[in-house]
């Protein structure tokens, strides 16, 4: 046999013939099937070579074999190709048969840092046919796999033999020590025209144990981004409806488009079919779901509720979004169902909150302008029925339109700043809303008919700083509004009878209104800076006047007060021009607010800041004491001509500690009429926060006693996995616990669980609800979890 051995240089025939051998190794890994549940590489391709790459090849010897006609490099063998990288004891070039073969400590380094180790590699140079002893992968997202053998055939179908995925890092200290989760398979079997995985006899372990098996299961092997197939189980229980179990399937029809179904049987109710289209667009995307099922036992439910009237239920609901142009945004999000609870008592997908809104919207934003055009439609997803006082839903308005609209011209005008505000709403509401306290009527919350009003307002203000630091802002404003109103029968009586403090007022319904304000303003305010070698304070005395006229027909009823219902005058309001929360109402009068301001920085990190202040009705009649029908004014500390004090101070410190509190004094007796206490701090792993506050009774609100409440939370994290929670809410005055949840979780590189409590008491009819739930969360596979309980209990 002649054989001739050679330690110093290459021929051009021999660069080729191991570049190929090259090159087949380094596409080995094209052999691996990995679906979306595997490591997450595409492999490599020839057609992914740079042309021209230069191979560099370093053996102990390169050996020829005439006889057999192989190429040998032997002891040491590295290769270095395109970025790819190959160490091997010994590899064989066979010109005979075409096939490369690579023994003892393979290791193949792919571009993009994908590590794979085998015991013998030996594929055809065409790679359609091949063979893997002892296959194990690393990739770069941290997962990996292993077998035992890999055979390919037909240059399609690939068998993996007895093989292993995780995606939990292998443990340093303990190599052999299983993995958190993996999966095993007698056999996986990649089918490269089908782009399918096929697992057969596969089981899941869980810290070495077996919990499931699966005699079979096939996913989308990693060249294809979508594919139909059965997507993750669910699981979710609750007393009313009994142990659900959804299965969905995904249909990829296009890469721009798709279908979900989802199929769930509830042992109570009977089986829950779901179905959601998505479609997306260069410049933006649309989903429609639709929801149905025919309930098998409605006396499952408490009696005199939503879920126990409806048989057959069911939902259709849209969400969209479209880019026109980098400025302008138009969308939807809207929910159509056969009664009011549907979507929230099932768990419907992105429309089972408690107040769904839905709406079409066309918004644009351009630097300092803002254009707001919605219609919108509150949709309270509750369980009472709309004969009972409770109920919200039916009384709920259709907003047809809203606009809002700023504009601020980027140059200065006289120097100054000039802002720009149009409002428009038009609100129709087909019941009227009314809070009754103690069988009488006290507050009218909605109009039954239609409410149009359209508000236009400029302000123009501009500053000067005096050369002793006293900054000067005059303030100029004008406002006008127009208001249409077409009210029910029922309004106007609602209206007429209306009564304020069990003294009768008198009415002005009408059909049209219209009102102006005009405001000059003037804001002094200067800040003073006393310094030290350890701290710096700035001590600002500020006060504004307002001068302006009554507002026109506010000691009227007919107005109706849709966006201006809330109203807390504290230290945040203190000094706005206007303090009502909308543009339903308007502040008239002359007015005075006074106070000063403090912040102040120390060397140790520490920081502070307060502010305390009052304000004052000094002219015309006081716009916060003026009649309302939904008492607005009512218990703001505004309503008198010199108003309660208000105050807030904060401190925050570098370790993680910090702590506020804001209150309202009576301007009398310095009682306290309102507060709101807040604190948090870190201690090494434990993280905690605690919150009180306190309101004064307001019978004309319908809370004829005092409010108090605690609120607590704490985190802690126990060591770099685990980590548990706590926080309650307690009502001081009833002294109940009104709601409580505990929980931990458990977090590493590749598995996180959690498992929550929550329990909540009625502090009116003392009724307890509870809740368990549990999540699982599997990198590159899924989540998985499960909500339980809504047990209620009376005592």
């Amino acid at each position: 046999m002649g054989v001739a051995a050679k330690r110093a240089g290459m021929s051009t025939r021999l660069a080729h013939l191991m570049g190929a051998t090259a090159l087949a190794t380094l596409c080995t890994y094209t052999l691996l099937p990995q679906a979306p549940a595997l490591a997450q590489t595409g492999g490599l391709d020839v057609s992914d070579l740079p042309q021209g790459a230069q191979m560099l090849l370093t053996a102990d010897n390169l050996i020829y074999d005439n006889d057999l006609n192989t190429i040998t490099a032997a002891g040491g063998v590295q290769i270095e190709y395109a970025g790819n990288s190959l160490v091997a004891d010994r590899v064989v070039y066979d010109r005979r048969t075409s096939r490369v073969v690579a023994r003892g400590r393979v290791q193949i380094i792919e571009e993009d840092g994908n590590k794979i180790f085998a015991d013998e590699i030996d594929v055809t140079d065409d790679f359609r046919d091949g063979f893997v002893n002892a296959l194990r992968i690393e990739t770069v997202d941290k997962t990996y796999f292993a077998a035992e053998s890999a055979e390919r055939s037909g240059g399609q179908l690939t068998t993996f033999n007895n093989g292993v995925y995780t995606a939990c890092e292998p443990c340093r200290e303990k190599p052999g020590k299983p993995p958190i989760w993996q999966i095993k398979a007698q056999k996986i079997i990649w089918n490269g025209e089908s782009k399918t995985v096929r697992f057969e006899g596969s089981r899941f372990e869980f810290f070495g144990m077996p919990i499931a098996y699966l005699p079979f299961f096939e996913v989308a092997d990693p060249t294809v981004k979508r594919k139909s197939g059965f997507l993750i189980p669910g699981a979710t229980y609750k007393e009313e409806m009994g142990v659900g179990i959804s299965v969905p399937y995904y249909f990829a029809f296009s890469p721009t488009y798709d279908l979900t179904v989802t199929g769930t049987y509830y042992t109570k109710q009977g089986f829950l079919g779901e179905a959601e289209w998505r479609q997306r667009f260069d410049n933006g995307q649309y989903s429609i779901k639709i929801a149905g099922i025919k309930q098998q036992d409605p006396e499952a439910w408490d009696a005199n509720t939503v879920n126990r009237s409806e048989t057959g239920r069911g939902m259709i609901g849209s969400k969209g979004q479209f880019r026109i142009n980098p400025r302008w945004t138009f969308g939807w999000d809207v929910l159509a169902q056969t009664d009011k609870n549907f979507s929230r008592t099932y768990g419907i997908d992105g429309f089972s909150d408690t107040v769904q809104t839905s709406q079409l919207y066309l918004t644009g934003l351009d630097d300092r302008n803002f254009f707001d055009l919605r219609a919108y439609h509150f949709d309270v997803q509750e369980n009472v029925l709309d004969s009972s006082n409770k109920a919200r839903n039916d009384k709920q308005p259709w907003v047809l339109p809203s606009f809002d609209y700023s504009y601020t011209p980027d140059e200065a005008v006289v120097g100054g700043e000039l802002n720009f505000d149009v409002n428009v709403q038009n609100i129709y509401r087909d019941s009227l809303s009314q809070s009754i306290v103690n069988g009488d009527s006290t507050r009218i919350d909605g109009i039954e008919g239609l409410a149009s009003r359209m508000t236009a307002e400029a302000e123009w203000k501009r500053s000067f700083v005096s050369a002793g630091g006293l900054v000067v802002t005059p303030i100029l404003q004008a406002r006008g509004d127009a208001i249409y109103t077409d009210y029910d029968a029922n309004t106007v009586n609602g209206v007429t009878s209306f009564e304020l403090n069990s003294t009768a007022v008198g009415s002005d319904v009408r059909s049209s209104y219209y009102r102006y304000m005009a405001t000059a303003g003037l804001e002094a305010r200067w800040p003073i800076l006393f310094s030290t070698s350890s701290a710096s304070h700035v001590l600002e005395p500020m006060a504004q006047i307002f001068l302006r006229p009554d507002a026109s027909h506010q000691d009227r009823l007919g107005i109706p007060n849709e966006d201006a219902q809330s109203l807390v005058f504290d230290a945040t309001t203190l000094f706005e021009r206007d303090k009502f929360s909308g543009y339903d109402r308007i502040e008239g009068g002359t007015r005075a607010n006074v106070g000063v301001r403090y912040s102040g920085s120390f060397a140790n990190g520490w920081t502070t800041q307060g502010l305390f202040g009052q304000s004052y009705h000094l002219a015309g009649a006081n716009p916060y004491a003026q009649t309302d029908l939904v008492h607005a004014g009512a218990y703001s500390g505004l309503e008198t001509d010199v108003s309660d004090f208000v105050g807030m101070i904060g401190i925050a410190s570098p370790n993680g500690f910090a702590f506020s509190a804001g209150a309202r004094f009576d301007e009398k007796t310095f009682d306290i009429r309102r507060t709101d206490l807040k604190t948090a701090a870190t201690f090494g792993q434990l993280t905690t926060s605690l919150q009180y506050a306190y309101i004064e009774a307001q019978p004309l609100y319908g809370f004829e006693e005092d409010r108090q409440e605690v609120t607590g939370v704490a985190k802690v994290r126990f060591d770099e996995n685990w980590s548990g929670f706590a926080s309650g809410t307690y009502d001081v005055e009833s002294q109940t616990l009104v709601k409580n949840d505990y929980g931990f979780s458990y977090g590493d590189e590749c598995f996180i669980y959690s498992m929550t409590y929550s329990r909540s008491k009625n502090r009116d009819t003392q009724e307890v609800s509870q809740s368990f739930g549990f999540r699982i969360s599997l990198r590159t596979i899924g989540d998985f979890g499960t909500s339980s309980g809504e047990l209620n209990t009376s005592f």
